[in-house]
């Protein structure tokens, strides 16, 4: 580990935010160039690597453009920035911790790994309506006690106490993310309906959603002792009374002038509803005009949903990546932190990277980092999503009798013919590419249970036998965060008014209902992030008792014994399993990177998470494909070599492989014993040089298969003894 400080550096070639810098960018011109500089590779490091999610949300700040049409009266939601438009006609959303789309799928993601259920039985509505008005609403009150708790503690301490600057300092904070909202429309949109409910349905019983009038009353005994209910009279006082003893009494003149001061073209509705939102009162109740908010808060609801809609049909492909980057990093869930794994975002589309007049650039950057003897920086893994997958050809339609799937658009994925270019360049200097299909029901773990294997083994076909098969992975099947059939989110009922007062429809044709269309995470993201993980020795530790310190995990084979069952990925069971006649297929083919959601046991307790089934390159060998760890195991020994030998100098590769005890050889056959050593029982290294060619061939034996490893020889000046 003191030479080869990291095995698990990896690089993604996937745009995230077009309006950041790129690797293609931040290279430049290589023309005459063999290596960039130091300087160049830091800046490189400062915009595009990150350690983890929330630094990956930081530096790419992922985000979804919206502007108004006033043409259609729509909300037009792009995931570049508009050209054309001006500044202030474009909002930027942010995609990060606060959006409650992105907020939903991280609570069902966690919620669904700790309850261990598969999809068929997991109550995916009970999460889908936070992104409903009432949930986003249920997330302000919570804002909202927080305010007014340090409100009230900020008013009862002295001018200058530390203390309450303290709490100016958070307040500052919690007012920060009110304000956010107070320019933006659609943000106010939840809160406009939802107040308008609460006004409206005001002594309504929340199970019937109906209200009739109101008037604040009080409970009495009449002359005759009969008990009823009177109006209660009015207060001349126009004051805002607070409940509470008066503390926070100021809190809705600052909400009040906070909104004035912030807002570019204030309204005097939306002053009052930010100060009703923020700072409730139970101040007299002002006559309604029932008629005008009936209609507002339809209009509010039926636009609300459609922009809802389309918001959501645009950002799914962003959110996808944001979520594969998550999954990355979850992987390597290590109570001590040791080789965490790191990530290099390209922010170019595949396509861009490898154009003819861009490959020089990613060449040079690969050079610089993989081709030296300094391997801090080095690159070892590559991620590929969304490789395109044809299906069938579906039957044309002459005549469409019943409504069908409208016919999306969908984003471009990669192509075969990119990702053969990219693994062209890559394997040169050794990165292993882990390439998942398009996100789809097609490629979901219920479409292996049905279908098998056999499409990916045809569609990896052009990528096998080639000089760089052995550093292509093909990745299968993607993840189902929300299936297609259970993506539904019920916005809300429309309001009606009626002879008893205002009430929510019953009706079907009423209730306001948007459908996801499914989310998913491509499956190199989690078999690059689970390959990074196990690299890490303090990682193994968490899972097995023999753990050298010394060596990073490029030996281990999950594949082997019970690795795979104390190996497991942070994705909670999505089926069943495969039957046995899909699982004996996947074992004569022994093709790719397979995941398995399979009923296990581990020393008596179940295993609730997926699991890795089959770990494989498309390197062709005498059982189907290679194990991945064989290639792995390979470049590491080679840099290793290169390095102790000064460039693979004659006299000191035989040092390197002699039976001297102090020999690198000597030292790793003496480290055997654990579940990380180089060479493991059954493994074997030779060596022979070929004066002629000058060429020196090494053997690795792994349990009887060999892989060769081929280096040019550096003559020396010294004569060699063996």
């Amino acid at each position: 580990m003191d030479i080869i400080n990291q095995t698990n550096r990896t690089i993604l070639f996937e745009e995230i935010n077009p309006e950041k810098l790129d690797l293609i960018t931040l290279v430049g011109d290589v023309k005459g160039i063999d290596s960039l500089s130091d300087d160049k590779i830091k800046e490189i490091n400062k915009q595009l690597l990150v350690r983890s999610f929330d630094e990956f949300l930081d530096k790419f700040s992922p985000s979804v453009y919206s502007f108004f049409n006033a043409a259609n009266q729509k909300v037009v939601y792009a995931l570049k920035r508009p050209e054309g438009l001006s500044e202030d006609a474009v909002s930027e959303i942010k995609i990060d911790q606060h959006n409650d789309f992105l907020k939903m799928l991280f609570t069902l993601i966690d919620t669904k790994r700790s309850q261990g259920i598969s999809n068929v039985d997991f109550k995916f509505e009970h999460l889908l309506d936070m992104i409903s008005p009432k949930k986003v609403m249920d997330d302000i009150r919570q804002v909202r006690k927080e305010i007014h708790y340090l409100y009230g503690q900020y008013e009862k301490l002295d001018e200058g106490d530390p203390k309450k600057l303290d709490m100016g300092d958070k307040l500052n904070v919690l007012f920060e993310e009110a304000s956010k909202n107070y320019n933006n429309v659609m943000a106010m949109l939840p809160l406009a309906i939802e107040d308008i409910k609460t006004r409206l349905l005001l002594g309504g019983s929340q199970e019937e959603n109906r209200a009739e009038a109101v008037q604040i009353g009080m409970l009495t005994i009449g002359e005759s002792g009969e008990l009823k209910i009177i109006e209660a009279p009015k207060s001349d006082s126009t004051e805002l009374m607070l409940l509470d003893d008066q503390a926070g009494s100021g809190l809705p003149e600052v909400f009040a002038d906070d909104y004035g001061s912030i807002t570019e073209t204030p309204s005097p509705y939306v002053k009052d509803l930010v100060v009703r939102t923020f700072s409730p009162l139970p101040a007299v109740q002002n006559e309604i005009d029932t008629a005008t908010e009936v209609s507002n808060y339809n209009t509010y609801l039926e636009f609300y949903k459609n922009a809802k809609d389309d918001f959501v049909k645009t950002v799914k492909p962003l959110v996808e990546k944001i979520l594969g980057v998550k999954m990355f990093f979850d992987q390597y869930a290590s109570k001590n932190k040791g080789m965490a794994p790191t990530l290099l975002i390209t922010n170019s589309k595949l396509d861009m990277t490898v154009k003819s007049g861009n490959i020089p650039r990613l060449e040079t950057y690969l050079n610089t980092v993989n081709a030296k003897n300094d391997f801090s920086d080095a690159i070892w893994y590559g991620i590929v999503p969304s490789v395109e997958l044809e299906t069938a050809g579906k039957v044309k339609v002459s005549r469409e009798r019943f409504k069908g799937n409208e016919k999306l658009v969908k984003e471009d994925g990669n192509s075969m013919e990119s990702l053969s270019m990219l693994l062209q360049v890559v394997s040169e200097y050794k990165v292993q590419v882990f390439f998942s299909f398009e996100s789809g029901e097609e490629t979901t773990f219920s479409s292996i249970a049905t279908a098998g294997i056999d499409k990916y083994v045809d569609k990896c076909s052009v990528l096998v036998r080639k000089g760089f098969s052995e550093f292509a992975i093909p990745c299968v099947p993607n993840f189902t965060i929300i299936p297609k059939d259970k993506s539904g989110v019920v916005i809300d009922s429309r309001m009606l008014q009626t002879e008893y007062g205002v009430q929510l429809s019953q009706e079907k044709e009423d209730i306001l209902k948007l459908w996801i269309e499914g989310v998913y995470v491509g499956a190199s993201y989690v078999a690059a992030g689970i390959v990074a993980a196990y690299q890490c020795p303090e990682y193994l530790r968490e899972q097995f008792k023999t753990v050298s310190k010394d060596y990073p995990g490029v030996r281990f084979d999950i594949e082997a014994g019970d690795n795979a069952l104390r190996v497991v990925t942070s994705m909670a069971k999505e089926i069943s399993g495969f039957t046995n006649n899909i699982k004996d297929s996947i074992n004569r083919k022994n093709f790719g990177f397979v995941f398995s959601s399979e009923n296990a046991q581990l020393q008596d307790k179940d295993i609730r998470r997926i699991t890795v089934y089959k770990a494989r390159s498309l390197a062709m060998s005498e059982d189907g494909f290679d194990s991945i760890y064989k290639t792995l195991v390979s470049t590491y020994i080679e840099r290793i070599l290169r390095f102790q030998t000064g460039d693979f100098k004659h006299e000191n590769i035989v040092k390197f492989f002699s039976n001297n005890p102090s020999s690198q050889k000597s030292k790793w056959l003496g480290a055997r014993g654990y579940i990380n050593s180089i060479i493991q029982d059954g493994d074997d290294m030779s060596y022979v040089i070929d004066e002629k060619s000058n060429l020196c061939h090494i053997d690795l034996v792994y349990n009887g298969n060999v892989k060769n490893l081929e280096v040019m020889i550096t003559k020396g000046t010294t004569p060699v003894k063996a």
